[in-house]
């Protein structure tokens, strides 16, 4: 796993992107340069894996899914006016929105450069499966802001939302890799599915470690969701369980306009603590990821490469940022 995750970046670094205006691409050197867990790559090496040992083979199209990935985060941070992302200044913010708009717009099109690079025969599969994913990624983003004027968002339609934002990216990358090793429609629904499944519990994670992450291993303002109010699985739960005085305690909070933000953030997470939020979302998060694993188990595919993947789903379940 380690070799490949050298071997993705060190492509990533080669990319043939331009220079010229050089503001224009600087910004798609720098967020690709930040690092992360290159998740999504590896999720198509993996699924290539299930048919085929020789992964090596497909890492060149396996990188349309992170520079696709990259270039939802530009633009997600705009919209949320995050100012760290990986522990490092977001592009909007070392740059300008302007050139953060037209950067990530260059980053899909590039996505689609590499997308090519794939083996012809596959091509108008995976074309239509990654535009059904990539207008499902804005999707979710648009229901991910609609909820911010909301009142109150259901359990139901938060899922849904990360099903769509989140989980669908990660299903087309088992997918992709699965249709790159000549799987059929049957195998490639259900490995989507795998994908989905734990895609969901991979956001609930990301929800936890907002509010109870280690801010050096995060990459991001822990707590950043309870300041903006944002409506996760935790926040949910909590308006959910909570008893008249939690309730208005909540509320409080969520209302105020003018707050110390580390005051707010212990409030809230001492009412969590109240309702046991972090184990109720920890047991969400491992239900989904225990009908991914459920999923897999019941494919016809080569032990080392299912074996491969669990391993690497598992670590996902337990990491720490």
């Amino acid at each position: 796993m380690k070799d490949l995750l050298e071997k993705i970046d060190a492509s990533l670094t080669e990319l043939t992107l331009g220079n010229h205006p050089q503001n224009l691409y600087d910004p798609i050197r720098y967020i690709l340069s930040l690092g992360g867990k290159r998740l999504r790559p590896m999720l198509v090496l993996l699924g290539y894996g299930l048919k085929s040992e020789d992964v090596e083979e497909v890492i060149s199209p396996a990188l349309t899914v992170e520079i696709f990935h990259n270039f939802t985060l530009m633009h997600d941070d705009i919209m949320d006016e995050a100012p760290i992302r990986r522990g490092k200044p977001t592009v909007h913010e070392k740059w300008n929105n302007t050139v953060a708009i037209l950067s990530g717009d260059t980053m899909m099109v590039k996505a689609y450069d590499q997308l090519l690079t794939g083996p012809h025969h596959s091509l108008p599969s995976a074309i239509k499966k990654f535009n059904k994913c990539a207008v499902e990624v804005c999707e979710g983003q648009q229901l991910d802001m609609n909820y911010e004027e909301l009142e109150t968002v259901t359990e139901t339609q938060y899922i849904e939302m990360i099903r769509l934002k989140t989980a669908v990216l990660l299903g087309f990358s088992l997918e992709y890799g699965g249709l790159l090793a000549g799987m059929d429609e049957k195998e490639l629904a259900q490995l989507n599915a795998v994908g989905e499944k734990a895609g969901i519990g991979f956001q609930l994670m990301d929800d936890l470690l907002d509010v109870y992450g280690d801010k050096a291993k995060f990459g991001k303002q822990v707590g950043g969701d309870i300041v903006s109010n944002k409506k996760t699985y935790l926040l949910i739960k909590a308006l959910e369980l909570a008893n008249g005085s939690q309730r208005k305690e909540l509320n409080k909070w969520l209302s105020a306009t003018d707050f110390d933000i580390s005051e707010k953030v212990s409030a809230i997470k001492n009412i969590y603590e109240q309702l046991n939020i972090f184990e109720l979302t920890k047991q969400k998060m491992n239900s989904y990821y225990d009908e991914a694993f459920g999923l897999l188990d019941e494919m016809d595919v080569r032990d080392e490469g299912k074996q491969q993947l669990v391993d690497f789903l598992t670590r996902l379940m337990k990491r720490e940022r």
